[in-house]
C-alpha cells in the first residue's frame, strides 16, 4: 500500500508541444550548394523522447518550416509533427479542439517571436534559455538550456522528473 507522500503525482501536462528551429536545434542551418539543409540536434533530447513516451505524455512538433529535416527528426524520435504552420496558437487551440485537450494543461516550448501565439494560448509557456527577450518575458519557465542543447532533456529531468 502507497502513503500519500508516495503516490504517483499526477503529470504536470497532458500534452508538449517544441517548436523544432532554436528549440531542437540550435537555430543554426547548414545549406549545401545543391539548397538541401540540414541541423544539428542533442542526442540527450532523444532519451528525453523516450521517457515522454514511457509516461504516456503526448508529444508534438510544431514548425513555421516544411523540411524533411524536421520530417525526419520527428520520425526518428517517434513523434507526431505539424509543419508549415502559419499561425502557432489558432494551431494549438484546433488541435486540443480536435483532440480533447484542454490549453491550460499544454506546455509549449519556443524561443522566438512566432511563438508568442501559442505560448500565450496554453498554460505552460517554455522559453529555452536563449530565447527572445519577448519570449523569455511570458514564459511560465525559462530553461537553463539554451535551444539544441538538450531543452527536452531538461523538461524531463528538472521539470517532470522522469529521468
Amino acid at each position: 500500500m502507497t502513503s500519500p507522500a508516495t503516490e504517483p503525482k499526477p503529470p504536470l501536462f497532458d500534452l508538449i508541444v517544441f517548436d523544432f528551429d532554436g528549440v531542437l536545434t540550435d537555430n543554426r542551418v547548414i545549406v549545401f550548394d545543391d539548397g538541401r539543409e540540414a541541423v544539428i540536434c542533442n542526442r540527450a533530447d532523444g532519451l528525453a523522447f523516450d521517457a515522454f513516451r514511457a509516461a504516456a505524455l503526448p508529444v508534438l512538433i510544431m514548425s513555421t518550416e516544411r523540411n524533411p529535416v524536421v520530417a525526419a527528426r520527428a520520425r526518428k524520435l517517434q513523434v507526431a509533427v505539424l509543419q508549415a504552420v502559419a499561425e502557432k496558437g489558432e494551431t494549438i487551440a484546433t488541435y486540443c479542439r480536435e483532440n480533447g485537450l484542454q490549453l491550460s494543461r499544454v506546455a509549449f516550448v519556443g524561443n522566438d517571436l512566432n511563438d508568442l501565439p501559442a505560448m500565450r494560448a496554453i498554460g505552460y509557456p517554455i522559453a529555452v534559455a536563449d530565447a527572445h527577450p519577448k519570449v523569455k518575458a511570458i514564459a511560465w519557465k525559462v530553461l537553463d538550456t539554451p535551444g539544441g542543447a538538450g531543452a527536452a532533456r531538461e523538461i524531463a529531468e528538472s521539470i517532470l522528473g522522469l529521468l
